[in-house]
């Protein structure tokens, strides 16, 4: 039986960190790491959970099978060999061409980058005021400690895009890796168009959860917001009434 690095311990890599060069049964997985960190805060407020929830309900990339997207809310995200212990765990974030699935039948407990196919081709962050600085790359590494947030998305996983939102302020911030480096991006009418996905992000105004407020939501290449299956059942249902009372029937009193 292959014998499993445990977590948290820090072995020397190949040239380049060329992970084919290892033993692919020798490396710790999602079973070996752990999921939730016992002393973290908890989520913090309902937002944290609506918006997450309304951004993977409407992530429906024309450019991939549904069973090639995999979408994650609060996750650890587990990004380097050299110590793995160290992840970071973004409020939403996407990889594309990667199974929903792990093993393509099991739920994942954590994200662990040498495992998967790819890296997340999105993160999304909710801002907090305890957490504005490092989610914006103001924060400066401490050498005793993990690499910042920035550091992580911007240089280790190259993430292509990186967005925070600020739902106090409405505040919202768009970035694109550009020549290696994150650069702030201000795109027509705050829509960004994510070309590798065939979709877009950007602000909804109305009401999610019976809430009403700005939303991040993705749109489809017509500019159209994508509906939540939700929204999807209240148009079937409306378009049904409309053929009713086409053919001179009260829907109200359809069988």
């Amino acid at each position: 039986m292959a014998t499993v690095m445990p977590a948290g311990k820090s072995f020397p890599l190949p040239s380049g960190d060329d992970l084919s060069r290892l033993p692919h049964e020798a490396l710790p997985t999602m079973y070996d790491l752990p999921s939730e960190e016992v002393n973290e805060p908890g989520v913090p407020d309902e937002f944290h959970i609506f918006q997450p929830q309304l951004l993977r309900e409407t992530f429906q990339p024309s450019t991939y099978a549904p069973e090639r997207v995999f979408v994650a809310t609060d996750l650890n995200l587990y990004y380097t060999l050299r110590n793995t212990s160290w992840y970071k765990r973004p409020d939403w974030f996407a990889a594309l061409g990667v199974a929903e699935f792990y093993d393509d039948r099991k739920l994942r407990l954590s994200y662990v980058i040498w495992q998967e196919a790819a890296p997340p081709y999105l993160a999304i962050d909710l801002i907090s005021p305890g957490t504005e600085q490092e989610d914006l790359g103001r924060t400066v590494r401490n050498p005793a400690q993990p690499p910042t947030k920035w550091i992580v998305y911007e240089e280790i996983l190259q993430i292509p895009y990186y967005v925070t939102f600020n739902r106090h302020t409405d505040e919202l911030n768009y970035f694109q890796l550009i020549q290696g480096r994150y650069q702030s991006i201000q795109p027509p009418g705050q829509r960004l168009w994510l070309p590798e996905a065939g979709l877009g992000l950007g602000l909804w105004h109305g009401v999610f959860h019976r809430v009403e407020r700005q939303w991040l939501r993705f749109y489809d290449a017509a500019g159209q917001w994508i509906p939540t299956p939700l929204e999807q059942e209240h148009q079937r249902a409306e378009r049904m009434a409309a053929r009713l009372s086409a053919l001179g029937i009260d829907p109200d009193e359809a069988p």
